[in-house]
């Protein structure tokens, strides 16, 4: 079995723990290193909790990119957290993040979602673009007016008013998809009506049809008996 490798630890105040494949922030962390630690850095894990974090009470950055945390993330409260990354994780619900980020970092400045379904670029969706971009970064600043950097760029002060005055119509979603009706489904409903043959109703298997159609119009612009024909006389 791999022995598990010692975090670095840097001027007594930064601690690396990446790249260990674990699910849950390790005890020990805490117990050894939560009163005194400035940053921590969890990336390339597999974490899916940060439960753990709840001893680091003095933590001011923390990055915990490239793990597996979802929706049901829950931070503890951590007054003095300026600086949060979440890249490349699985989070996809953007408001209820921010609505938990504003409650629980009410000091954060500088955050980055990178790399989640939750932050719309063609990283991870090539049918987004740069306005679904930006009126994310809108809606997070509606949300977290107090951002001074969000993803790999500085807030400006054109983006705060742009945020505050729309922010809280811009929250890009993903329209869901209809399931389609399975194949039993579809053969007992009845079909809606349609002039055309029997057996050209059935769009999958699909036919060309001619035929004999009778039409007489009766319309205002008929013009007289142009088109009656003898045996209606």
């Amino acid at each position: 079995m791999a022995q598990r490798e010692s975090p670095v630890v840097l001027n007594g105040t930064q601690i690396s723990y990446i790249g260990q494949d674990s699910k849950d922030i390790p005890h020990f962390l805490g117990e050894t290193y939560g009163k005194f630690a400035r940053r921590l850095d969890l990336s390339f894990n597999q974490l899916r909790s940060l439960a753990g974090l709840k001893m680091f009470t003095e933590l001011e950055e923390l990055v915990v990119d490239n793990n597996l945390l979802g929706n049901d993330l829950q931070l503890p409260r951590l007054p003095k957290l300026h600086t949060l990354t979440l890249n490349k994780n699985q989070l996809t619900d953007i408001e209820a993040l921010l609505e938990h980020l504003a409650d629980v970092t009410p000091s954060l400045e500088y955050l980055s979602l990178l790399g989640n379904e939750a932050c719309p670029n063609q990283l991870v969706s090539l049918d987004k673009d740069d306005d679904d971009y930006q009126r994310y970064r809108y809606f997070v600043l509606y949300k977290l007016p107090q951002l001074k950097f969000l993803d790999s760029r500085k807030v400006t002060k054109k983006e705060l008013m742009e945020a505050q005055a729309r922010g809280a119509f811009m929250k890009v979603v993903k329209p869901k998809l209809e399931a389609l009706p399975n194949e039993a489904g579809l053969e007992n409903r009845p079909l809606p009506y349609t002039p055309l043959p029997q057996g050209s109703r059935d769009a999958r298997n699909h036919k060309g049809v001619f035929a004999k159609c009778r039409y007489i119009y009766y319309g205002k612009h008929s013009e007289g008996n142009r088109f009656i024909r003898n045996d209606q006389l």
